[in-house]
């Protein structure tokens, strides 16, 4: 009897007490409220994947650098350094306001006011895209000046330097507007904020690294 009656309870009750006597489906709803579908998998999940891949964008850089240093090592004499265009001065304070108005945009939406979110994260998007429009510039300055890629290898270095960068930065850009204007996405909101802003400080940090790096060339 006593078996019959908790038999009984679990297939009133089912499996994850919903009363269809169903197991429930695998994976949940985001707990930001836009109801997006995570698959099961936690938001730490996603987190440490970003800093994995962080960890081998860094990886590529350090080798660049150490590439810098070695080329420069074997002519320093004859190392000829490109003078860093002065637009490149503003698109650093560009890209450091774009991370204050990230944080923000991720301010706002964790105390749940979706038009500040909305605001700040697009006023982030329209300033990378100055930066990227500013990394352009820079360079049709430089081959104004009649300094090319194949010029000599610290304009080589500089041109990979920056376009690596901007290539990354690009990927940033496109996720933020994925956000934006995706309303259907597999990710939680609040996964995918954390995510690009992981991301978006990482290259902000990265930049800070690369223009000093560019600014002190002769110091190496």
């Amino acid at each position: 009897m006593p078996t019959e009656i908790a038999s009984d309870t679990i297939g009133s009750r089912g499996l994850a007490g919903n009363g269809s006597g169903e197991a429930p489906p695998v994976g949940r709803r985001g707990g930001d409220g836009d109801g997006a579908w995570t698959g099961g998998v936690p938001q730490r999940t996603y987190v440490t994947g970003m800093l994995i891949a962080l960890g081998g964008v860094l990886m590529f850089f350090a080798a660049l650098v150490s590439a810098l240093v070695v080329r420069k090592g074997l002519s320093a004499v004859a190392w000829q350094t490109v003078e860093v265009p002065r637009i490149l001065w503003l698109n650093t304070l560009i890209l450091l306001g774009s991370s204050a108005t990230l944080a923000w945009s991720r301010r706002d939406f964790l105390a749940g006011d979706d038009a500040g979110f909305r605001h700040w994260w697009g006023v982030t998007t329209i300033l990378g895209s100055f930066f990227a429009a500013g990394q352009i510039l820079a360079w049709r300055q430089l081959v104004d000046a009649g300094i090319y890629l194949s010029t000599n290898a610290s304009s080589s270095f500089f041109y990979v330097f920056t376009a690596a960068h901007g290539l990354h930065l690009i990927g940033g850009l496109a996720a933020m507007l994925a956000v934006a204007f995706r309303r259907e996405r597999h990710l939680a909101r609040r996964t995918a904020v954390d995510v690009i802003s992981i991301y978006w400080h990482f290259l902000d940090g990265l930049w800070l690294c690369l223009f000093a790096l560019l600014l002190l060339q002769d110091r190496l």
